[in-house]
């Protein structure tokens, strides 16, 4: 499966906007934005910026928002065409669906330092779901699902760092219960919820054209 492997940094600057991909980095004086808040390259700090199109403005909503939670084109795409398919509006049901992720969930309940280091956890098999191992990032959790860790010494000892730095703000919408390193959806995501600066309208647009 592809997959990103060049410096996440970059893409922040591209972005012009935190994307929160580092961990605690992004909230210190170390983060590359706060550093060097122009473009990547060698010519970025001189690099003359023109006013976008329309079409410019839209890509680069949709490339701020796979790129901050770590989508392939091809799967982000996927959960546009599922949000597009369900009731309400579409813009909404595409954020929700990628909160909804399991390796968003654990990362928004403060069980992982980043959307990356949730993900390796879910890959490597060390979270459950309602007591039931699941190692697929894309899996779409639901109100009510309680998500844990293997109760495995082994497991456990990849949570000691985790367990003693959750600082982040939890949304309302997840509970989290640091002692038992479990987290319960309480609700399901609002659009008020999500902790980007998106314009979800632009992405519609992008794939409407």
């Amino acid at each position: 499966m592809a997959r990103y492997t060049d410096s996440v940094c970059r893409l922040c600057r591209r972005e012009s906007t935190k994307l929160f991909l580092k961990g605690e980095k992004c909230f210190s004086s170390k983060c590359a934005m706060e550093k060097r808040p122009t473009p990547p390259g060698q010519h970025g700090q001189g690099r003359r910026m023109r006013k976008p199109s329309e079409y410019g403005l839209q890509l680069r909503e949709k490339q701020k928002a796979r790129r901050a939670y770590g989508l392939m084109e091809s799967q982000f795409h996927r959960t546009f065409k599922k949000a597009e398919g369900m009731k309400g509006i579409t813009g909404d049901n595409l954020l929700q669906l990628l909160e909804r992720r399991l390796d968003n969930v654990v990362y928004r309940s403060g069980l992982a330092a980043s959307r990356a280091q949730a993900r390796q956890f879910v890959c490597h098999g060390l979270m459950t779901v309602n007591g039931k191992k699941v190692d697929i990032p894309s899996y779409i959790t639901d109100a009510g699902d309680v998500i844990g860790v293997k109760d495995t010494r082994k497991d456990i000892e990849h949570f000691k760092i985790v367990k003693e730095g959750i600082n982040r703000v939890v949304p309302q919408w997840i509970t989290t219960d640091v002692e038992t390193l479990t987290a319960k959806i309480e609700a399901l995501p609002k659009r008020e919820d999500v902790d980007l600066t998106l314009q979800e309208n632009m992405i519609v647009e992008f794939y409407s054209r």
